[in-house]
């Protein structure tokens, strides 16, 4: 059995990891054979142990840690990918013990860790779709969901906790909702116009869930090559708060507010300056973006 690099942020859900590793570790050992660990506090580390991994001949990652661990070693892969195309593309998985371990929930990974490495031990490489956001001069790419707007401005409230619990991410979402100002954008969707006005969020789904559970996309699907683009009109404040709940099951795509589109290029131009964003939980700002779909660019456990 070949070896396997585990890329370990112990901080990642508030310190959980690092506390489960203690348990996983020998279950890991026993499961998937030999381990090669990476500890990780930063994302900018990440691409150094993948790049020694692979000249070592590693061909299997797994991160144990959160959304913000998932894109770190997502945009390090593509990396790779983009460098060695003609080499074996490494395959990647999450054991998720983040705050928001959204991508967990559209992938059915347990949220039991140790349910979890049994699922990882047995789950086969899948060319998974990734998206690629380019935007005032940097690119970034993503896993899961990339938005403008409202959960822009949330990902930063949500980021500077310390401690996160489980109702976090919709108090930011509400606290948002009182105070964030509909941004005016033109919205382009495979070359078409598609809307221009007032939006509160512009989400671009790969997966369907974000922020702790909020069915953004329920029906987005991660080999299709298509986004599944979701855009809240700009209404007024009390009408979607008290349509926010319809976002956990689904439903919120039937509402009048809510815009629905899928394709493979959208872009996104801000006529009031930049616009806050939210990538897989990591925040950003930019103007003019075009987020680009990357068909099964990874190789995901699953």
């Amino acid at each position: 059995m070949s070896k396997t690099l585990i890329i370990l942020n112990p901080r990642a859900g508030s310190g959980r990891a690092g506390k489960a590793w203690t348990e996983l570790e020998p279950l890991l050992w026993d499961l998937l054979g030999e381990l090669v660990v990476a500890i990780t506090g930063h994302p900018d580390e990440v691409a150094r142990h993948l790049d020694a991994a692979r000249q070592a001949g590693l061909t299997r990652v797994i991160s144990i840690g959160g959304d913000g661990t998932n894109h770190a070693l997502v945009n390090a892969l593509a990396s790779l990918n983009e460098r060695y195309p003609t080499e074996t593309p490494m395959v990647y998985g999450n054991l998720p013990i983040g705050s928001g371990r959204d991508w967990a929930r559209h992938q059915h990974i347990p949220f039991d860790i140790k349910a979890a490495a049994h699922w990882i031990a047995n789950a086969q490489p899948t060319p998974t779709d990734v998206g690629l956001l380019t935007f005032d001069g940097h690119r970034e790419h993503f896993l899961n969901i990339a938005s403008a707007g409202l959960s822009g401005g949330g990902a930063q409230m949500v980021n500077r906790m310390p401690v996160r619990r489980p109702w976090t991410f919709l108090e930011a979402t509400v606290r948002g909702l009182l105070t964030h100002q509909p941004d005016v954008v033109q919205v382009q969707l495979d070359g078409q116009d598609w809307y221009e006005g007032k939006a509160y969020l512009v989400a671009v789904a790969n997966g369907s869930t974000f922020g702790h559970g909020m069915k953004i996309a329920p029906e987005a699907r991660t080999n299709d090559g298509l986004f599944d683009v979701v855009l809240v009109k700009g209404a007024a404040k009390l009408t979607l708060l008290m349509a926010l709940r319809r976002v956990y099951d689904g439903s919120h795509l039937t509402h009048p507010a809510v815009q629905f589109g899928r394709g493979k290029l959208l872009r996104v131009r801000g006529q009031r300056g930049e616009i806050t964003l939210d990538l897989d939980g990591e925040s950003a700002r930019g103007k003019e973006l075009a987020f680009q779909m990357q068909p099964g660019l990874l190789h995901m456990l699953g």
